[in-house]
Order: C-alpha cells, then structure tokens, then sequence
C-alpha cells in the first residue's frame, strides 16, 4: 500500500489534528489533564506488537554525539554546547578536595566533569510547552497560569514516555534522487505520498515518522548544516498529523522549512505540530545508516532525559529491523 491507511471514525477521535483550529491551541481529546498528546496512542498492546517483531541482531543508533563547537541553535543567543573537567587525576593529587590524602589520590585517579548546553542540542525531543500561541499551549495551559519561578509546571520533558512504536522512514531524498535536498526545500503532501508509494510502504495510526532530507551530511560543519534547512511544510505536517502519527522528526535541526514560508510565523510547523495537533518533535536525527540499509519500516525505541518542565530534552533513539 502506498498512502496513509484510513483513519477509521473512532481514530479520528483520538487524533487531536482533527479537532484543530488555525491558529490556536487544541483541547486534547484525552482530557484536560493531558500533557503529553499524541504519545497516548502508545500502551500495552501496542508496545507488544512492535517488540515481539523487532530483530535485536542488528541495532541502529540514530543520535549525533555531544562535543564542544557542535552545530546548535545560537540565533537567540541560547548557550552552544560545553564539557569542563571538575576533577582530574593530577589535580585531585594537588588539591585534595575529597581530604583523603596523597596516597588515597594517587590510587584512585579520580576524574569527573559537568556540562551546560540548550535543552535542544543535539538529537533531542520538542516538549508540548515548547510553542504554542499567544501564551497558551496544547490543551489550554497558559503561560501566565502554569510557570513557575524557572520552569513550565505542565508539559515538560519528564512526562514524556519511553516511546516504543512502528517507525517510518520517509526518504525523501532518495525519492528526487538526490544525496541532499537543495536549501530551504519545502517537504508537503504530494513529496510524503510519493515517497510512499516509491518505498511501497504506508502509514498507520501510532507511527514515528522520520523524514530523510540528506542534511546530516553537512555535520558536524555548523554553518553548512545549519542554514536553510530543507523541511516539512505546514500542509506536510498536516497529512502526517491527520494519518496518526505520534511523533514527527528529521536529520535537520528544524523539522521544517527554513527560512518559513508563513510571514507572520517564523515556526509554522513546530507551532502546527505541538500546540494544534498534539504531535511531539525529535530533531537532528541520523538516518543514514537506515537509509542505506533501504529499511523503511522498523521498531523504534527512544526515551529522553526526564528534564521537570523543560520544553526539550537529549534523547539516545534506535531503530532495530523487523522480522519477516
């Protein structure tokens, strides 16, 4: 099959797209206590059906590794990544900061370290507080009613689960042949449902759907990678939304088109997906292993850092194949 699979009435239900309005936050169809929209879809039942089909002999490691001058979103004057040693083996030996003696430090050889970097740096999550529009967020909570003192009180990266789902991959580079799509490409509907029937795969409700631009290929250059990025259009977004899926992310560090095609909103798509349509993001992912393997359908696995409050969070995504 090669289009997204019907969405029965009773899905439609569940799936907050269909209950958006242009513009404004959406009231979650899982009650007004929820926080973590789509992700909902994933329980028990769905959990058992990816994993007992999942091949463990073969594992494929989707994030990009932390280092210092790393490309990471700095146009808002938010800290780039940063690793300092807080104890090295020498230095424990000449300053003793534990009091355990000279003996004590040449045995234990003591080393640690800290680090300070923006909650979206490298390959992380898009909490539902995040975006949204004029002070509210998915599900109505309001900026002047939900944070605190230095965080949001709802939405944030702890609450999201482990996420454990079919995942799709949607080369849409190899679709136009390319290695790379040209700068600021706008990924809508007509580029998703090409490159379904070209892999000859669909879509289903609780899916992650990873597109492929090429990007990635630009890493770790942080001028190259992080200019006009290739990306989803608000129309592709709303296709993917409207088919179910539970999580939407890329090789990019964007997701979506950049520069923006809306002039009035300069994050077209991260406002659709996670104040109307419920959907989390995952960013700069590395799909080119995946890519190269031609493996279109897999189970994915990912769990990020439980941040309390925060609008993003590192998370460590793997795909493994399915068994025939």
């Amino acid at each position: 099959m090669c289009t997204p699979s019907i969405v029965t009435e009773a899905q439609k239900g569940k799936i907050a797209a269909y209950g958006a309005s242009f513009r404004k936050a959406t009231a979650s169809p899982f009650g007004a206590k929820d926080e973590i929209g789509m992700l909902n879809l994933i329980d028990a039942q769905s959990r058992d059906a990816i994993v007992s089909r999942a091949d463990a002999s073969k594992i494929f490691d989707l994030a990009v590794d932390y280092f210092v001058g790393m490309p990471s979103w700095d146009k808002a004057g938010d800290p780039a990544y940063q690793i300092w040693m807080t104890h090295t083996p020498t230095g424990e030996q000449l300053a003793d900061r534990m009091g355990t003696g000279k003996e004590a430090n040449e045995l234990l050889s003591y080393s640690g370290d800290a680090i300070s970097m923006y909650t979206h740096c490298g390959t992380h999550i898009d909490s539902m507080n995040h975006f949204g529009y004029h002070g509210e967020i998915y599900n109505g909570f309001r900026a002047d009613a939900h944070i605190g003192s230095r965080t949001w009180n709802v939405c944030g990266a702890e609450k999201h689960p482990p996420i454990v789902a079919r995942g799709v991959l949607l080369d849409i580079a190899a679709l136009h042949g390319v290695e790379e799509l040209p700068d600021s490409f706008g990924i809508g509907p007509a580029d998703i449902l090409g490159c379904l029937k070209h892999q000859g795969c669909e879509l289903r409700v609780g899916d992650v759907v990873l597109l492929r631009t090429g990007r990635i290929r630009a890493w770790p250059d942080p001028v190259r990678y992080m200019s006009k990025a290739p990306g989803l259009t608000r129309a592709g977004a709303e296709l993917l939304a409207k088919a179910g899926a539970i999580m939407i992310g890329s090789d990019t560090h964007t997701l979506e088109q950049q520069p923006s095609a809306d002039p009035d909103n300069w994050q077209v798509v991260h406002t659709y997906l996670l104040a109307e349509a419920g959907v989390p993001i995952i960013e700069i992912v590395d799909l080119e292993e995946l890519a190269a393997a031609k493996i279109h359908e897999y189970a994915f696995f990912g769990a990020c850092l439980k941040l309390r409050g925060a609008t993003g969070a590192p998370m460590r995504p793997v795909a493994m194949p399915l068994k025939c």
